[in-house]
């Protein structure tokens, strides 16, 4: 199919190289090599883009894009201020409250930072997973997914992050 001679009645002959279009298929003959298997590779960060594109697009409503980005750069920020506030506070079992605290602010930024918190999360809840398979060898406790997963679906929904505060955590959180 692709790098096939294209011949009409009438019309000048050429060859068109269609593999630019078709990168994840060799030529016939071909030993797929490294180069083959970069474009395949870029093919797959392709639809990993393409997801995330959609993701937005659905995400966006009647607003603007400007206020949507706008909302999501501080509903971001939300979420990363509530790490950094997590992490000097340094109080066992405060992880919920902060994950709450930072979805519930996002939240509060309309439809963009509930966006953001949403894939900031779900990309966090992965990652925490993934790190935990590969350096401890275990996987991260389904009891533990599960109650963050509330703990953030509580924060987004507009509910008080209080709910999720453990004894001993300083007021100025």
């Amino acid at each position: 199919m692709c790098g096939r001679r294209i011949e009409q009645e009438g019309h000048h002959q050429c060859t068109l190289d269609l593999r630019p279009l078709c990168p994840l298929i060799p030529k016939s003959g071909e030993i797929p090599t490294t180069e083959f298997q970069l474009e395949k590779g870029h093919s797959t960060m392709k639809l990993l883009i393409g997801i995330l594109f959609c993701t937005l697009i659905m995400g966006v409503t009647g607003d603007s894009w400007y206020s949507f980005f706008k909302e999501a750069v501080q509903g971001a920020s939300d979420l990363w201020r509530a790490y950094w506030d997590m992490r000097d506070a340094n109080v066992q079992n405060s992880g919920r409250y902060f994950r709450a605290r930072g979805n519930y602010e996002a939240a509060q930024r309309g439809p963009g930072g509930v966006w953001a918190a949403k894939i900031i999360s779900n990309v966090g809840e992965y990652l925490q997973g993934f790190l935990y398979q590969i350096y401890l060898g275990d996987s991260y406790g389904l009891e533990d997914q599960v109650s963050n997963r509330r703990a953030e679906e509580w924060g987004r929904s507009g509910q008080d992050p209080d709910h999720f505060r453990p004894a001993g955590l300083p007021k100025k959180y």
